[in-house]
């Protein structure tokens, strides 16, 4: 039964008052990279091809555990929507005491092997010293920047989404002011960058801390490490780490084959990735505040309530995506000009850049049933179905070069193809409703 009038309002008030400021926070967190490469860059071409490898490999990392924010939200919610906060607090600090080790687990990882790693990637004998040094210094930032992450989801999680917008922009603006004093006043060149990163990365850590033991005193909520918590907060993300592994697999599939077409078609790739990855911001808004609200709706036994909300959800991502896809398409043919001047990849690029406007609307609807699913605490099923959408793209994306398949079939195979699969996997468990299972904690 389609949502009354009274309810679709309803519910793109709750829609709009999380997606909104979730939307200025996912934005805030790539400037920090875009800052520092500006500053880096102006140190010259070493520094920043350093910078460039390092950056990839640290956002690497962080991006595998953003399950800690993803599987917090779901739980955290659940614990809302049942009007038990302390216990939405408890489950918070959990998440944040695994993700707490596991950036140390991360930190001695990286410290020893950063020298093999930068080497491992390729890195020019010039531009090593400099990823090396950025990289040692920043992976101490990993513990908090994984805190980042899971306090984000309790925020989330407790219907918040504006404390995560104040803390990223506070974030960036103190990394800037950090950059400027390490990097030139200090002549600290690329170790000032990564200083100035990981200082403000513990400055956000401690902001959000702050805000969850407010709550916790606030509430009575215990914030001492418990086995048991912690291993369950583990348990819900290993499902959506393998989810995310598998969508890095097809990223880094496509890249690979487009690689073998040439260095024209590489570049293209690349940028092309670059716009589709912003795009997705303004989507994955609208997937995190399905995270949030679908959660609560479950946790306070209204199955029904999520299946109306999850259906309002779905006619957003649609007419997001519809209005995203029509704003790339005008813009496809100035697009090109705003990262390189060579004609060549002018050329392949826009057929390509449409091809991901008229993909829109299927990335849409799969951002928003991707939150509602995590929301519902539905994690095996994300991991099974990503790894069946792996399956398909694998063979038909590797093939493509010998068929002679280009660019553009290759981002047919990658936005329409892929997400096509995401888009049938998803919708068909949305239909059988068998993800709205109520209570407090998923059974």
């Amino acid at each position: 039964m389609p949502p009354t009038a009274s309810s679709a309002r309803r519910h793109d008030r709750e829609i709009l008052a999380l997606a909104l400021p979730a939307f200025g926070s996912l934005v805030a967190e790539p400037l920090f990279l875009m800052t520092d490469s500006a500053m880096v860059g102006h140190l010259g071409t070493a520094q920043l091809a350093g910078l460039g490898i390092a950056a990839a490999l640290l956002s690497t990392a962080v991006n595998v555990f953003v399950f800690l924010a993803y599987a917090t939200t779901a739980a955290v919610a659940r614990s809302v929507g049942a009007r038990d906060l302390s216990a939405a607090i408890r489950q918070g600090m959990d998440g944040i005491w695994l993700a707490l080790i596991l950036g140390l687990c991360l930190v001695a990882v990286v410290l020893p092997t950063a020298p093999a790693v930068v080497d491992a990637f390729g890195a020019s004998p010039t531009a090593a010293p400099h990823a090396v040094t950025y990289l040692r210094i920043s992976a101490l930032g990993l513990p908090a920047m994984l805190i980042v992450l899971a306090a984000t989801g309790v925020l989330r999680g407790l219907q918040d989404t504006r404390t995560p917008l104040y803390v990223a922009i506070a974030g960036f603006g103190v990394n800037i002011a950090l950059n400027a004093v390490l990097i030139y006043g200090l002549d600290l060149g690329v170790a000032g960058s990564a200083w100035g990163t990981v200082l403000a990365q513990f400055g956000m850590a401690a902001a959000y801390l702050r805000v969850v033991l407010r709550g916790a005193r606030a509430h009575g909520a215990s914030l001492r490490p418990t086995a048991a918590g912690i291993l369950a907060s583990a348990r819900a993300g290993v499902p959506l780490l393998i989810r995310t592994l598998s969508l890095r697999g097809v990223l880094l599939i496509a890249t690979a084959v487009a690689t073998r077409l040439g260095d024209v078609d590489v570049a293209a790739h690349q940028i092309t990735l670059t716009v589709w990855t912003l795009l997705a911001l303004a989507l994955d808004a609208i997937a995190i505040a399905g995270q949030a609200i679908i959660g609560r709706y479950l946790g306070a036994d209204d199955a029904a309530g999520a299946r109306s909300a999850c259906r309002r959800m779905i006619w957003w991502g649609t007419v997001s995506g519809v209005a995203i896809g029509l704003l790339l398409a005008a813009a496809s043919p100035l697009l090109p000009r705003l990262f390189t001047g060579d004609e060549a990849v002018h050329e392949r690029l826009l057929p390509v850049l449409l091809v991901v406007a008229v993909t829109q609307p299927i990335a849409g609807v799969v951002f928003v049933l991707d939150g509602v699913l995590m929301g519902a605490g539905d994690g095996p099923f994300l991991a099974g179905a990503m790894l069946l959408t792996l399956a398909v793209f694998t063979p038909i994306a590797l093939l493509l070069p010998g068929l002679g398949g280009g660019l553009t079939a290759l981002w047919w195979a990658l936005a329409g193809l892929m997400m096509g699969t995401r888009l049938v996997t998803l919708l068909l468990r949305t239909w059988t409703g068998r993800w709205a299972v109520t209570g407090a904690v998923r059974a």
